[in-house]
């Protein structure tokens, strides 16, 4: 409930001109049959007709006024709600894009999304529904009740009894459905999780034909969410049955006391058609609130998966800011001194005391069987995580007492697994400098090897990208995704396996325009061809997260027993 607060706190005079209206919306509805009872009681009893008009013309102009402020009420609340939830969806979108990679892992990309989109919604329908639903029963019970004794006492405290059960019965049932609206958020993050590898893994279902198999996990977790919602939905029905029988049960004793009552004139046939109206009014809106009140569990349980992610402190995260030190003349962008670094869930150390330079004007390369941790050494250049032990510096100031902006805006990365962002190539190649002009789009592409494909394209660089660049194949995902790293121009490039995708005439094409292309900067490529590599000015080799060598491919070759079994290894296949 404090969060909701808290995002309301900013609309509070939203908030208070949506109660206000309600207020005076209630007020007005429950004046209208005081009205009528005394039309009906005035009719009876043979007053003036002007009598009778006045009060009809008052009866005219409190619906008018209550119909307005209805109206007005549900507008203003309605902004309120979607106001609320524009909030929510943005700082739980920042807070993600905060979360380091382990962060991510912990909560899941289902549930993220099912957190911001889904959770978002129910809140905003139970914040609504509270205003709509709950928040007139208070000024609906005090005005019935104060009205219904002025009339009767006896009739007053009837009233009284029956709201009570009611609100008794209510109380139970949301207390033993609550465990299952907490239950339906996990089973609906289930069904989005085993929905999501499904659609993205869509291609290795069909290709093992497994399509059975899924089917059967996917109607698992359907069926699982159906039967608790079903058990839910029957505490509704429960509730609903009960409270029809308590406002039936009313009506029945109202009108066997009034007879009695009416004979002994204590009451007149328009003061119990207001009594009835009156529990009507209070029961009808009680019911709609034990509806809100139900739902009410698995808001707060929204809330609370909503909490998680905003009260989670990220792995990485920015505690002091320096700026590198900008000097040209120095050679070394970025060196890993004594670096060791361990996951957070495993129990050994994944890279062990890693020391080299990368400088300005040279290739530092790294290679390694798969799981040695080359991937990883990218990773932490770039500060998805942090080291366990030692440091690493940019032009010699450590990367942790740097803003992780800063830090990036010094990095070009190219990841192993090429990604493009739905709009159009130049929308993609600007990700990285909005303000590059088409020439430097063009260039970039031309040294990425990719011109030649944009040119022979309808629309050139206007070429439409679908979401994860499907319209294209996997050797022009990764050139594009190069090219994207070179408009950028930064000190340091990082290619994580970039060259997998592309046949040896385009990696030989593409290595040799790089030469020129990155005279200023320092290049780390990851790679697991030797051939790739071969003319680097160092490579690096990493076994079981050690180096195992250092040095110029002849160097190893002659020095490096693990880089030679690669290389023979490479050769032999080849």
């Amino acid at each position: 409930m404090k969060l909701i607060l808290k995002f309301l706190k900013p609309h509070w005079k939203l908030c208070a001109a949506t109660v206000l209206f309600l207020v005076i919306d209630v007020a007005g509805a429950l004046y209208i049959p005081t009205l009528a009872a005394e039309i009906l009681n005035e009719g009876t009893s043979g007053s003036d007709f002007s009598i009778l008009l006045g009060t009809g013309i008052q009866m005219g102009i409190a619906s008018l006024i209550s119909g307005v402020c209805a109206i007005t009420g549900g507008y203003t609340c309605a902004v309120l709600s979607a106001r609320l939830g524009r909030d929510m969806r943005e700082v739980v979108y920042k807070k993600s894009l905060k979360l380091s990679i382990y962060d991510f892992r912990q909560f899941g990309t289902a549930s993220i999304t099912t957190r911001t989109v889904s959770d978002v919604t129910t809140i905003q329908f139970a914040v609504t529904s509270c205003i709509q639903m709950i928040l007139p029963v208070p000024v609906i019970f005090v005005l019935a009740l104060a009205l219904a004794f002025r009339l009767d006492v006896e009739m007053g405290f009837l009233l009284l009894g029956v709201v009570l059960v009611v609100l008794l019965l209510a109380f139970g049932i949301m207390k033993s459905a609550a465990p299952l609206f907490r239950k339906l958020q996990k089973l609906l993050d289930r069904m989005s999780t085993v929905l999501l590898e499904n659609i993205t893994g869509v291609r290795v279902v069909r290709a093992f034909n497994n399509e059975k198999r899924e089917e059967a996990r996917m109607a698992e977790a359907y069926s699982d969410y159906a039967d608790t919602s079903i058990r839910a939905n029957r505490r509704f029905a429960n509730l609903d049955g009960l409270s029809f029988f308590c406002i039936n049960f009313f009506v029945v004793v109202v009108y066997w006391l009034s007879g009695g009552r009416i004979s002994a004139g204590h009451l007149q046939i328009g003061d119990i058609t207001a009594v009835i109206e009156y529990a009507m009014m209070v029961l009808f809106f009680l019911m709609m609130a034990q509806m809100v009140i139900l739902t009410l569990p698995r808001a707060l349980e929204c809330c609370e998966r909503i909490r998680e992610v905003l009260d989670c402190q990220p792995e990485i995260r920015d505690l002091v800011s320096e700026d590198p030190k900008e000097d040209p003349d120095n050679k070394e962008v970025l060196s890993f001194r004594d670096v060791s670094f361990r996951f957070a869930d495993a129990e050994e150390n994944t890279l062990h005391r890693l020391n080299f330079t990368c400088r300005r004007g040279e290739t530092t390369a790294i290679i390694g069987g798969t799981g040695s941790g080359k991937s990883t050494i990218a990773l932490l250049m770039l500060r998805f995580h942090d080291v366990t032990a030692g440091k690493i510096c940019l032009n010699g100031t450590d990367i942790r007492r740097m803003t992780q902006k800063n830090l990036r805006d010094h990095i070009g990365y190219v990841q192993q697994k090429a990604w493009l962002f739905s709009g159009t190539i130049a929308d993609n190649l600007r990700y990285s400098r909005p303000d590059a002009t088409d020439e430097e789009l063009m260039h970039a592409a031309d040294v990425a090897q990719a011109g030649d494909f944009i040119r022979s394209l309808p629309d050139g660089l206007n070429s439409y990208v679908a979401q994860g660049g499907t319209n294209f194949s996997g050797g022009q995902k990764q050139r594009l995704s190069i090219a994207r790293a070179l408009v950028k121009k930064p000190e340091l490039y990082i290619f994580d396996d970039s060259f997998s995708a592309l046949d040896f005439k385009t990696d030989a094409a593409l290595r040799k325009a790089l030469a020129s292309e990155t005279e200023d900067a320092a290049v780390v490529i990851i790679a697991q061809r030797v051939s790739s590599i071969r003319h680097a000015d160092q490579i690096i080799v990493i076994h079981e997260g050690e180096m195992a060598g250092i040095g110029t491919h002849d160097e190893l070759m002659e020095n490096c027993p693990v880089y030679r079994e690669i290389s023979d290894s490479q050769t032999k296949e080849a």
